[in-house]
């Protein structure tokens, strides 16, 4: 199978100008961009000293990969063997790399914000207006780009799951993998009665055949996964799988000082996503769950939002559920705002997650990577699914079973309150949600142990 599919890239790769010719006038603004960072690796590598060092791109399909791979990124770059590091974000404009400031580092690739917010599994109507968005014919070009890469001996970083692998394994390049969405905790805990699930028993592993060839390949030096039993599944059939800890856990802080500024209130920490417009709907789902709230003291309700948050609209959604700014109070954990409706309070910042993810007891999450966070921090929390495109029943599901019910679904507005009540009221109840997220999630300090090993294995 390998040697057909390096056949069929091979005639792609040599069939890429005439392609490129063809639709030169479909080309997104970002096409400039790749060429420019392209023609800035060749004559990186035509220097008389790069056979002495390494050039190295990384491909990320996704926020939290994106994510992952910045933290990667940043101990990379302290490493003096590497002179030139590329990163092609496969899903959006990757603008969390846009903090890094190093001539060593270039964003590259046909970047574009997608309808569904990424390559869309979850509704058909998401995967059409994706492809109307014009996914296919970027994906198309970002592969030829990553195709190029095999004659400037570059090594590559694959984050995510099949496409990133499938890109660096079409590479022709050395690789390593990091496979961060799949764990076999989704199928081997829980009911386990459907169909997915009895097909993933069939397999021993949520990894599919095609994606274990893959990782096969003499040229993959370092596999790393999320968790342990994917890591002993893959062993089992003789896959050299590591797992290292989870690097989702490396960049949220554990401990927070301020926190004394609001210990002695209940502290809920709302999650909405970085997804707009379906984040303004998460976003009214639990406020109409929280008006309905009544606690016998003041709470204090942390919403941090993304960068990209739409200011005046998030203001407009407390105001029709009645909450007024504040100006005369100051709870000093680094909030840019505070409003008031009765005894409860809303806290917004902007960027805020990493600071405030550790200081709630209670989550209400309808979001992907922050909600394994704070799980993974023992913070237990409840999800209500909405209209999607991203956070659907279906993966609120899934994602609880990979939490372990650290996170726990709730059918509607009457189920999530009651549940919201028990985990406020008894701490017992709280704690023993608390304690299977931090098991599944694992400890901090993966990102440097993952750099360790590919370091060794790939780069060295």
């Amino acid at each position: 199978m390998e040697r057909f599919t390096g056949n069929i890239v091979t005639s792609l790769k040599k069939a890429a100008p005439r392609f490129e010719l063809g639709i030169k006038d479909l080309q997104s603004s970002a096409l400039p961009l790749g060429h420019a960072a392209d023609e800035a690796l060749i004559e990186s590598l035509n220097d008389p000293n790069s056979k002495k060092t390494h050039s190295l791109l990384i491909i990320c399909n996704g926020h939290g990969e994106d994510v992952i791979a910045l933290e990667i990124i940043k101990r990379l770059l302290k490493k003096i063997k590497i002179n030139h590091i590329e990163v092609l974000p496969l899903v959006g404009n990757g603008d969390v790399f846009n903090c890094l400031n190093s001539k060593k580092f270039h964003k590259i690739g046909h970047l574009k914000e997608l309808p569904s917010g990424g390559f869309s599994n979850q509704s058909l109507t998401g995967f059409m207006l994706d492809l109307l968005a014009g996914f296919l014919i970027d994906t198309l070009k970002n592969f030829l780009l990553i195709r190029r890469k095999s004659k400037y001996n570059c090594k590559i970083i694959a984050v995510g799951d099949l496409l990133p692998l499938f890109f660096a394994w079409s590479s022709d390049c050395e690789f390593s993998f990091i496979g961060t969405p799949k764990s076999d905790h989704t199928w081997s805990s829980g009911p386990g009665w459907s169909l997915s699930d009895f097909y993933h028993k069939l397999k021993g592993s949520e990894w599919d055949p095609w994606e274990i060839l893959l990782m096969k390949s003499p040229r993959c030096k370092t596999l790393i996964m999320r968790d342990q039993i994917t890591a002993n599944n893959l062993n089992r059939r003789k896959i050299p799988a590591k797992y290292f800890g989870n690097p989702m856990m490396d960049f949220v802080h554990e401990n927070n000082e301020n926190i004394s500024n609001i210990i002695n209130f209940p502290r809920i920490i709302v999650l909405i996503g970085s997804r707009y417009p379906e984040a303004l709907n998460n976003l009214e789902l639990f406020l109409d769950c929280l008006q309905d709230l009544n606690l016998s003291k003041d709470s204090v309700i942390l919403l941090p939002l993304s960068i990209n948050a739409n200011d005046s609209k998030i203001k407009s959604y407390l105001k029709k559920y009645g909450f007024l700014k504040q100006t005369k109070f100051n709870f000093m954990v680094g909030e840019d705002s505070v409003w008031r409706n009765k005894e409860k309070f809303i806290l917004i910042g902007k960027g805020k997650f990493n600071l405030w993810a550790n200081m709630a007891i209670v989550g209400l999450s309808n979001a992907g990577t922050a909600t394994e966070q704070i799980a993974g921090l023992g913070v237990p929390s409840l999800s209500l699914p909405g209209n999607g495109p991203q956070f659907t029943k279906s993966f609120a599901k899934r994602q609880s079973r990979l939490l372990g019910g650290s996170v726990l679904v709730c059918g509607n507005k009457k189920i999530l309150l009651r549940r919201l009540i028990l985990l406020l009221n008894k701490e017992n109840y709280r704690v023993k949600q608390a304690k299977i997220g931090k098991e599944r999630m694992g400890k901090s300090g993966a990102s440097q142990k993952i750099v360790d090993s590919i370091n060794f294995n790939l780069l060295s």
